[in-house]
């Protein structure tokens, strides 16, 4: 590899980390927002609404830039992002925030890098070195022990925690093939495909859900049904497959390992809640962690 071309791989490192946690940024207000939202809002309004509103957005942007359709097979991939992403994560997770907290499923939702990373191997042929899966599963331990010694989560297992166990499931296959698929599409015109590709289905259940249960809801359910769909459904991913694209789906993914503390941050300046030097210590190992990640080299 010429200096050229190692000054280039780096340049996209650097930029797919950047997005990457960008991305992350935009998805730390999800769960808080999805919590909001189904407190006034029928959950599987919150959940299929707000893609069939990123849809039409994804429409006017496709139609703006010109875009060329996809391939058949690309279709096919499209189909995948969409059951995982536009579908699998919000229905499950407004399902299971019906009755968990944010804090809760946050702790849930940790294990999501890892579950991207393994579905980065499965999907996209990639092959993070041993030092990568110590380092991922070190933040991830860092996290979960935090998450449960400072009291965000107690209990039993309940219908809460298997419906965020399959929304982890469905948007860590979603990322990996929608990463994967970016590098052919872009990150934008990834999502955008992904959503019109799923209109079909979240018009017909927005308009069954809409007519079942009137949706009625304050300034502040409709604030938060607005961010998740303009930012969570839509935008949000166009930094975030645009970074797993350019670093990688398995060590950009880790960068989620973040994704909990920042929800916890939000929580402290949204909602006056104090944040603890534990908190703070967390937040630096798992930045290690993260940082140790984005330095190993992929085998493939």
């Amino acid at each position: 590899m010429t200096a050229q071309s190692s000054a280039t791989a780096s340049r996209a490192v650097t930029g797919g980390i950047f997005l990457g946690a960008l991305g992350v940024l935009a998805f730390s207000l999800s769960l808080p927002f999805t919590r909001v939202a189904v407190a006034d809002l029928d959950p599987w309004f919150v959940a299929f609404g707000r893609a069939v509103g990123a849809g039409m957005l994804a429409w006017v942007y496709l139609r703006v830039t010109s875009a060329t359709a996809p391939t058949p097979q690309q279709w096919c991939r499209l189909a995948v992002v969409a059951i995982g992403v536009v579908v699998g994560f919000p229905l499950f997770t407004s399902l299971a925030l019906t009755t968990s907290t944010s804090a809760h499923g946050a702790v849930v939702i940790t294990v999501l890098p890892a579950m991207t990373a393994v579905f980065a191997v499965l999907r996209a042929g990639e092959r993070p070195p041993a030092l990568f899966w110590l380092a991922s599963l070190g933040g991830l331990a860092v996290v979960l022990t935090f998450l449960v010694t400072s009291g965000a989560v107690h209990g039993e297992l309940t219908s809460a925690d298997l419906f965020l166990l399959i929304a982890v499931i469905l948007c860590g296959l979603g990322y990996a093939e929608g990463g994967a698929l970016s590098r052919e599409l872009g990150g934008a015109r990834t999502i955008c495909w992904a959503l019109i590709i799923s209109l079909p289905v979240t018009v017909p259940v927005t308009v069954t859900s809409a007519l079942a249960s009137p949706p009625h809801a304050g300034v502040s359910g409709w604030a938060a049904f607005g961010y998740l769909t303009v930012v969570s459904m839509f935008l949000g991913f166009f930094a975030w497959y645009g970074g797993l694209a350019r670093g990688g789906i398995a060590k950009v993914g880790q960068i989620q390992l973040m994704q909990p503390l920042l929800t916890l941050a939000w929580s402290a300046l949204l909602l006056g809640e104090a944040v603890s030097r534990s908190s703070i210590a967390a937040a630096l190992i798992v930045l290690g962690c993260v940082v140790l990640t984005q330095r190993t080299r992929s085998k493939g």
